[in-house]
């Protein structure tokens, strides 16, 4: 995993196992709740860190 603060469909799709469309549909899905929390957002990219607390429920864990 790369330490980019977001991650792209293409990354998300190769992590999950879905096809690109779908990772962008998720992204957009996202982005859209973090709008409504008043965050800003990039196009096509969603916060690595939101990513991981929507699908896992945890945070990012720091490499030791």
């Amino acid at each position: 995993m790369t330490n980019n603060i977001f991650i792209n469909a293409q990354e998300l799709a190769d992590e999950l196992g879905v096809s690109k469309a779908m990772a962008y549909k998720m992204i957009k899905g996202w982005n859209e709740r973090l709008e409504q929390m008043g965050y800003t957002t990039v196009r096509g990219r969603v916060s690595r860190k939101f990513y991981l607390e929507q699908m896992y429920g945890v945070a990012e864990r720091k490499e030791e």
